[in-house]
């Protein structure tokens, strides 16, 4: 089981449609998935369509219990093969400044209550070796560094840095980035970054294409090649509780091809650490400076 958090420390960039996006094509493609939504806002849960449940993720981090979970997981309404951990508001409660490290490891904790095998755990979180729930959990983290995000990066495997190309988005896939070394440092060493996913692009712009810019020449390889369009296809397909991957006008087939290529990137990356072809551990290059 892979953990992904989709991670922005500025808000407005699209953090969410990346979230959804990526759900909707691993959909697409048969990849059984869980969609945690840790944003108070709750985006991803109103966009998923999902039924009411007893409990939410405000509950699972008051109690990760496999009960309360069971009790916070529904079925989207795009259809089977995603369900969703439920986001509320009340997830607020527990986006304390400074948590305490017991605390950090609770959405960890009721993560790997999914992988228990005949009740016993073990070291078998993201293990090959037990029949997983999901291959994909996929965390849809709130655009700031409290509880709520750390927790996410202390539970995931793989961090995609969503931004836009605006003057500010240097700063803010910075912090991002600084925030999984961080991260690793204070113990979880499988996190890495997956990449950064540049949104909300429109062609032709010179101040989009000079920021574009300037993020690969500052994180280099980290830069996906692949830009989400600044299409209202991505909007209206949200607003009618659909996936892009249906919503079935140019700019919606645009936006899809580039989460089908996130996927493939998802997937590769946890052959790879299932494999064990590199090493978990290894120091992440920091971005250039000048």
């Amino acid at each position: 089981m892979l953990v992904v958090a989709t991670l922005s420390l500025k808000g407005g960039v699209g953090k969410t449609t990346v979230a959804l996006g990526l759900a909707g094509a691993a959909q697409q493609h048969g990849v059984r998935t869980l969609l945690v939504d840790l944003d108070p806002q709750a985006n991803s849960t109103i966009a998923l369509d999902t039924a009411p449940t007893l409990a939410t993720v405000a509950d699972v981090l008051d109690e990760p219990r496999r009960s309360v979970l069971d009790r916070a997981i529904a079925p989207s309404g795009w259809g089977d093969g995603l369900d969703v951990l439920v986001g509320a508001e009340q997830t607020e409660r527990h986006n304390n400044p400074d948590p305490t490290p017991k605390q950090l490891g609770r959405l960890r904790r009721a993560l790997q209550r999914l992988v228990e095998n005949d009740g016993l755990l073990g070291d078998t979180f993201g293990s090959a070796e037990v029949d997983d729930p999901y291959r994909l959990v996929i965390i849809d983290c709130p655009p700031s560094l409290g509880q709520l995000t750390r927790s996410a990066l202390a539970a995931a495997h793989r961090a995609v840095l969503v931004t836009d190309p605006t003057m500010f988005a240097v700063s803010g896939v910075q912090r991002a980035f600084d925030a999984v070394q961080t991260e690793r440092q204070r113990g979880n060493s499988e996190l890495q970054p997956l990449g950064v996913l540049i949104n909300r692009v429109r062609p032709r712009n010179s101040e989009h294409e000079f920021r574009i810019g300037e993020l690969r020449e500052l994180f280099g390889p980290l830069v996906l090649s692949g830009v989400l369009p600044d299409r209202s296809a991505i909007q209206q397909a949200q607003g009618a509780c659909l996936p892009i991957q249906r919503w079935d006008t140019p700019g919606a087939r645009e936006a899809s091809a580039v989460f089908t290529l996130l996927l493939g990137r998802v997937l590769r990356s946890d052959r790879v650490r299932r494999d064990g072809t590199a090493p978990e551990a290894a120091p992440i290059a920091p971005p250039a400076t000048h």
